[in-house]
């Protein structure tokens, strides 16, 4: 379980002082994600939320996420609202850190995916680009090619020497690619399959938007797929891609640019998180119980998106 920051029930209780809300009864730590410290809250009235204490975000930096989670949500997109405090505001002080007390969903995330779910996530998705179209506010991609290149130096001297080839090759090919004249928008960057809850075998939304940023809309939607659509040996399922993106399609209209771009945004997507994971292997933070996930998970998809992006290119609508 990723804990960075560790809270009493008293110093919640005085949080929750703050908001609309009953007394506190209950909390306990989440064991899913790595960047943040989350809390499930139970307030006596039944009542249920998700604390969020953000360890690498300013006060300023946080205003995006939540102003855009309120955005989407009041937009009919599938997604958690953050709860307002009794000066209307989404974000206070907890611990010297930036904290939000967000609606918890109904549900819980899944491990195996069906054509439905990926049919599902996937018309969410569409809204979720859709409806990010009307908001405001921009925030450039913090894990964007500059991004890549950087953490790809830092880490390149831990790999082997094969490792260290992969990696160079894919940095030199991905060089330009995110500048191309396709659609861009406000993205999830992060949808993986523990960032959607499920009541039963509907889709009750989408949650964990502390990646979200503007950037092309279809590295958004290769993120995804990566994840929902990846058979046991990495490769992706043609079913479960099509039905993904025709759903998607349904909200939001592909174009014929973004198809050429395909194959090159699934590469994209595979080396931003293998060098994620990369990162936290090599250089982990200090934390309690902290979390860090395979990295050779996102080194397979990567190859595998490489070694077959003819292929991909007809995985399409």
């Amino acid at each position: 379980m990723s804990v960075y920051t560790t809270i009493e029930h008293h110093e919640l209780d005085a949080f929750l002082g703050h908001y609309p809300v009953d007394v506190l009864e209950s909390f306990a730590g989440i064991s899913d994600g790595i960047e943040n410290t989350n809390y499930f809250v139970n307030c006596k009235d039944g009542a249920r939320f998700v604390l969020t204490i953000f360890e690498h975000h300013s006060f300023d930096e946080m205003q995006y996420f939540l102003n855009l989670m309120h955005h989407l949500a009041d937009h009919g997109v599938p997604s958690a609202n953050p709860v307002a405090d009794n000066d209307g505001q989404y974000l206070r002080m907890l611990k010297d850190k930036p904290a939000a007390l967000v609606e918890r969903l109904k549900g819980g995330s899944i491990r195996e995916t069906t054509s439905s779910h990926c049919a599902q996530i996937g018309a969410a998705l569409g809204k979720l680009h859709s409806a990010g179209m009307s908001f405001d506010a921009t925030l450039p991609n913090p894990r964007g090619p500059h991004w890549c290149k950087e953490t790809a130096d830092l880490v390149l001297s831990k790999l082997s020497a094969q490792d260290q080839s992969i990696l160079k090759e894919e940095i030199a090919f991905q060089r330009g690619k995110r500048a191309a004249d396709i659609p861009r928008g406000v993205i999830h960057a992060d949808l993986f399959r523990d960032n959607a809850l499920w009541d039963g075998k509907k889709l009750s939304g989408i949650i964990d938007f502390y990646y979200a940023c503007n950037d092309v809309l279809l590295y958004d939607i290769a993120v995804t797929v990566n994840d929902w659509c990846c058979n046991d040996d990495y490769s992706l399922n043609p079913d479960k891609v099509t039905t993904l993106l025709q759903q998607y399609h349904s909200q939001r209209s592909l174009t014929e640019a973004e198809q050429h771009f395909w194959p090159t945004m699934l590469r994209a997507a595979a080396l931003r998180f293998w060098l994620s994971r990369l990162y936290d292997l090599h250089f982990p933070r200090p934390g309690e119980l902290v979390h860090t996930k395979d990295p050779g998970e996102f080194r397979a998809i990567m190859i595998d998106r490489v070694t077959q992006q003819d292929a991909y290119q007809s995985y399409w609508l």
